[in-house]
């Protein structure tokens, strides 16, 4: 018996160090899936586009299904739905498959690293499937999207958050404590310029006139959670330091930004926005590195399952799985609603111009709430252990 474990453990780590189509042949990698799963739900995000940006082309092939009436309820938004469910089934049928899995080795983790022809089969049907489905199925689904894709936004938010404290205790850990102290001021003062810049600019551009109140709101009070923040970080009873507030204060600067972006071309607080009212080379890019920087926001959030773990586990045994199978489908399958969102704008029963993504007034509401949202949680983050521990003392 103990040979042969030898003998497994010798051909997992061949496999590892192989190459990546002798990986994919035998599937017994797992950090060689999540880029496999990466690009499937790439494909997806393209197929969407594509149906909604140039369905009209596949139009004569469209009215061969029933429920597409002509092929019009199969193209343009309900077109993107149609595949966002395809694309959410899979991941959620990954996800009820693998959740729970622990070890190498075992059944489930042959699923997820492995049987990529049988997957690539299920894919397909599930691609399918949604257009086969009456209009009405897939506009409740859009309706339920909402709620997913806010989800999805929320775990992404944690994770970020998670992510600048993690870096900010790995400064503190450093055995150089005065030499760490300098990194962490200077990365921190360039942090709060940025910050200082990024309001300033957005001031310039979306403020045009005494008259954009809703801009001024948005920037100013930007400004004001940034201030606050840094006071409450800053507490002595808290002591978390200038790198963390600094940091986040990039990320609201940011969220803030692609806000006031968002608004509908057009605007006449927005003149940044009416430069971009015609399709040229800069829409185009600035259109496929949004959809890029959304794939790959989907995939790290996806490996980042340490995040929601209250008590972090230190002993890592040798047959334990890299990451969570089972929180990996999930975070895609909310992504998969969350990119079906960003391609409508929020808006199931609303038109989107080509080479646009997350553009309208509802989308800008939703980046404004999810960076309220964002400061929510950093501030509960940082009082949280204060408040719990005071009351255990009563």
């Amino acid at each position: 018996m103990e040979t042969g474990t030898s003998i497994d453990n010798t051909g997992y780590e061949g496999i590892k160090n192989g190459s990546w189509f002798i990986q994919f042949r035998n599937g017994c990698n797992p950090w060689m899936a999540r880029y496999v799963y990466g690009l499937i739900f790439l494909l997806a995000n393209l197929l969407a586009w594509a149906l909604r940006d140039y369905g009209r082309g596949a139009l004569t092939e469209m009215r061969k299904f029933k429920n597409c009436k002509e092929g019009g309820d199969c193209l343009g938004t309900e077109g993107v739905l149609r595949v966002s469910f395809g694309c959410f089934l899979f991941y959620f049928i990954m996800f009820l498959s693998t959740v729970g899995t622990s070890k190498t080795h075992s059944s489930r983790d042959k699923w997820h690293s492995g049987w990529w022809f049988a997957k690539l089969f299920m894919l397909l049907g599930l691609t399918i499937f949604p257009f086969l489905l009456p209009s009405s199925i897939i506009q409740f689904y859009g309706e339920i999207a909402h709620f997913g894709a806010g989800v999805f936004l929320l775990i992404q938010l944690i994770s970020i958050i998670s992510f600048i404290t993690w870096l900010n205790e790995c400064f503190q850990a450093q055995k150089d404590a005065e030499r760490c102290h300098v990194h962490v001021m200077l990365l921190a003062t360039t942090a709060y310029t940025v910050c200082i810049l990024g309001v300033i600019l957005m001031y310039i551009w979306y403020v045009p006139e005494p008259s954009c109140l809703l801009n001024i709101f948005f920037i100013t009070w930007t400004l004001f959670l940034i201030q606050l923040m840094t006071s409450i970080s800053l507490h002595p009873k808290i002591n978390a330091g200038f790198l963390t507030p600094a940091l986040m204060g990039l990320y609201v600067v940011f969220i803030c930004w692609c806000a006031i972006r968002r608004q509908p071309v057009g605007e006449t607080c927005n003149r940044k926005a009416e430069g971009s009212s015609r399709t040229d080379w800069l829409t185009i890019i600035s259109f496929v590195v949004a959809l890029l920087a959304m794939v790959i926001a989907t995939f790290s959030t996806g490996v980042d399952s340490q995040c929601f773990q209250f008590r972090k586990d230190e002993n890592h045994e040798e047959d334990a799985i890299p990451y969570g199978y089972g929180f990996f489908h999930f975070v895609f399958a909310t992504g998969a609603m969350y990119f079906a969102m960003l391609l409508v704008g929020w808006n199931i029963h609303h038109s989107m111009k080509k080479w646009t993504i997350d553009v309208g007034w509802t989308s800008t509401w939703v980046r404004i709430v999810n960076e309220w949202l964002a400061v929510g949680v950093y501030i509960w983050m940082l009082v949280a252990p204060m408040v719990l521990k005071s009351r255990q003392t009563t």
